[in-house]
């Protein structure tokens, strides 16, 4: 399915943060690492890597680059998850019970 890249960057406290983070809306770099006690290479790498998942997307308005999270693959994951626990899309839990 290549969910590697996605598991691979999921796997890191500090990503699974940042998409946290990113519920709330689209935010910029800065804005982000206010909330780590990192360095902005590291948080750069972070992004990286999320993007490269196709976990964030990223858009440059002025100076500023702001990252939204994109909730398309980790619905593909999800929707894969519950169809390993035999649950079709749009069904309850309770329904398959």
């Amino acid at each position: 399915m290549g969910f590697q890249d996605s598991f691979k960057a999921l796997s890191d406290p500090t990503r699974r943060e940042i998409l946290n983070l990113l519920r709330a809306g689209p935010m910029a770099a800065g804005e982000l690492l206010e909330h780590f006690p990192i360095t902005g290479a590291s948080l750069s790498h972070h992004l990286s890597i999320l993007r490269h998942a196709g976990l964030i997307d990223d858009e440059k308005k002025g100076k500023y680059i702001y990252y939204t999270l994109n909730t398309t693959v980790l619905d593909d994951i999800l929707n894969w998850m519950m169809s390993l626990k035999g649950i079709e899309k749009g069904e309850s839990h309770h329904e398959k019970s």
